[in-house]
């Protein structure tokens, strides 16, 4: 699903952060963006309305490294949270190489994380791909606020396939890139085994 660009050799992975309105999406990536040496990146892109919300996607490329002789450049995006840019979130999704799926740790957004989490494997489904064989994380964000779900329960509900799982604070960047370094990880796997 990578991007090969043979003249500039260059690979170009895509990430997709995924999960509910409001989970910190962004956040991360605004962090990312905040730490990373401006050699590595470049300008991120940031489409909201007025009330703070993505309204279709972050874009933040970083280089990281090579893999025989080549660039390799990952492309950061946020879908939307919001279930009406369902259309939106789509079409980010197509040509995804890694996925971060963003859960909300609060008891009261439960059933939006289930919900996005489920709307996710079905946007994925609808396009021919399949979760399972999508290198893909989990960040429990937001675990410094008060009255969040035990990490065991979010595992029982979101976490059924046992993929690495990361409980973070995006808005201080606790765990943020922890969560990215793995999923990175996961996608070079990838990588390399079709090299």
């Amino acid at each position: 699903m990578s991007f090969i660009n043979y003249s500039a050799k260059e690979i170009n992975c895509k990430i997709v952060y995924y999960g509910p309105g409001l989970c910190g999406k962004t956040t991360n990536l605004q962090f990312i963006y905040k730490k990373t040496r401006p050699e590595a990146k470049g300008k991120m892109v940031t489409l909201a309305t007025e009330t703070e919300r993505t309204l279709f996607f972050d874009f933040l490329p970083i280089a990281l490294g090579d893999i025989k002789g080549f660039k390799v450049r990952f492309h950061l995006y946020t879908v939307p949270g919001q279930i009406f840019y369902d259309a939106s979130r789509k079409l980010i999704l197509k040509g995804v190489d890694g996925i971060i799926f963003v859960a909300d740790s609060q008891v009261d957004r439960m059933d939006a994380n289930m919900e996005s989490f489920d709307n996710m494997k079905l946007n994925l489904d609808e396009q021919g791909y399949n979760l399972d064989n999508i290198p893909y994380v989990i960040q429990y964000n937001k675990r410094d606020l008060p009255n969040v779900v035990p990490v065991a329960e979010l595992n029982k509900v979101l976490n059924v396939n046992g993929v690495p799982e990361f409980e973070a604070a995006a808005f201080d960047g606790t765990g943020v890139f922890e969560t990215l370094k793995s999923v990175v990880k996961l996608v070079l796997i990838e990588l390399k085994k079709g090299a």
